[in-house]
């Protein structure tokens, strides 16, 4: 898959937005898994990371950012800007990760010539 500029800025150095294509969005649901929920608890007990929540939280944020680059490419876009993340609990052990932004169109900045 082509890769796109993905930023949290409204703008991109270098670069001039000459379209707005509109919002862009990926997400995915995930739920807990018992076993982890075991460990979790022992770890609340004694402290530290719960570095399968860890694992499972970056894997969903890259999932999330793949599936809105996805649909940024099928709208035609150069890069998506103003990019948030929000998560929120769908049910109890299950939450929803979701990335948003705008998909742009781009061209070279020339006004240092």
């Amino acid at each position: 898959m082509k890769h796109i500029p993905i930023v949290t800025t409204e703008t991109i150095a270098g670069q001039t937005i000459t379209e707005q294509l509109g919002i862009v969005r990926g997400n995915t649901i995930r739920a807990r898994h018992v076993g982890r929920d075991i460990l979790a608890a022992f770890r609340n007990l004694v402290g530290g990371e719960i570095s399968d929540y860890t694992k499972l939280m970056a894997e969903s944020r890259e999932q999330a950012l793949d599936r809105m680059q996805t649909e940024a490419l099928e709208l035609g876009a150069d890069a998506v800007v103003s990019v948030r993340f929000t998560t929120s609990m769908l049910a109890h052990g299950a939450a929803e990760l979701l990335v948003y932004g705008t998909a742009v169109k781009l061209t070279a900045d020339n006004s240092s010539n």
